[in-house]
């Protein structure tokens, strides 16, 4: 017996939707430090056995940062993790060799060709 895609259901929780949001440039929505962030997910790393995320702000209760720049979040802090209907373009502020999470990288953002 074959499974149509509809049989299927899509695994669910934070690391998988982190991955979708890397995978398809999608932003995602998160509760850090008792603030509504919109963040863009670059990269997913593993760092003494937890998942962390580099991602740039998009916004932090509503309102856009000062100067872009790629922060770092554990994952487990992020609360109400959730996928969000807006997309983004990766930034220039992200460097797939950086040290702080080059070595232990799952997953990061392809950079189209210009």
């Amino acid at each position: 017996m074959y499974l149509s895609d509809s049989d299927q259901t899509a695994p669910s929780g934070t690391v998988p939707t982190l991955f979708e949001a890397i995978v398809r440039t999608r932003c995602v929505e998160a509760t850090y430090n008792g603030g509504r962030v919109i963040l863009a997910p670059h990269v997913a790393f593993t760092r003494h056995g937890e998942v962390y995320v580099g991602a740039t702000t998009i916004e932090r209760d509503g309102v856009p940062p000062k100067e872009e720049k790629l922060g770092l979040f554990k994952l487990a802090g992020l609360g109400g993790f959730t996928l969000a209907d807006r997309g983004f373009t990766p930034s220039n502020v992200f460097d797939p060799a950086d040290e702080r999470f080059a070595a232990e990288t799952l997953l990061a953002v392809e950079r189209t060709a210009a």
